[in-house]
């Protein structure tokens, strides 16, 4: 299965001010544990990550590539992996069809690995995630970490539906692993 993550909120903290450098970036406890588990078992994992603090000018692409770096390093030293990491670096105002809500990352992410939509599983913590997954005719997952608590309480609609929801990134991973997709 083609496992879809979202980065902010799934497997770090979400920060309102954004994460500007590689020192705040802070792992959401046992997500890396949980990629590497769903590595093991011959998963492909790809992150798809709004990131408009490059296209509000707040960071560079060399400043992301460290903070993504500093993921690449963590994830090694628990035997985890990324097999991409897909970036929409627009601004809100100035949003292609690659920033979420819009599929494009996602509908990349499975052409680039060869995955149909049924094959194929968005994991995230916001609307647009799981808004974006639907358009992509993924499965979905939403967390409870970052913004999830928040996008429960909001109420998700009804064309968005089913939606798996998990405590955090590792009970989504058991998810996935219990065959339940």
């Amino acid at each position: 299965m083609l496992v879809l993550l979202d980065r902010d909120g799934v497997i770090n903290e979400d920060r309102p001010d954004f994460v500007k450098n590689p020192g705040e970036l802070v792992f959401i406890p046992n997500s890396l544990e949980a990629i590497a588990r769903l590595n093991s078992h011959g998963h492909k994992l790809v992150v798809t990550t709004n990131q408009s603090c490059i296209g509000r000018g707040i960071i560079t692409e060399e400043q992301l590539a460290a903070i993504h770096g500093k993921l690449i390093e963590a994830l090694a030293k628990v035997s985890g992996r990324l097999d991409d990491i897909i970036v929409a670096p627009d601004a809100p105002w100035a949003a292609t069809d690659r920033r979420k809500p819009g599929p494009g990352m996602l509908i990349e992410a499975m052409r680039k690995f060869n995955a149909r939509p049924g094959e194929t599983v968005m994991i995230g913590d916001s609307t647009r995630d799981i808004e974006a997954a639907g358009a992509a005719g993924c499965h979905r997952i939403l967390v409870r970490t970052g913004k999830g608590r928040k996008t429960l309480a909001e109420g998700l609609g009804r064309h968005l539906l089913p939606v798996h929801v998990a405590d955090d990134l590792d009970e989504a991973a058991d998810f996935i692993l219990a065959g339940r997709f």
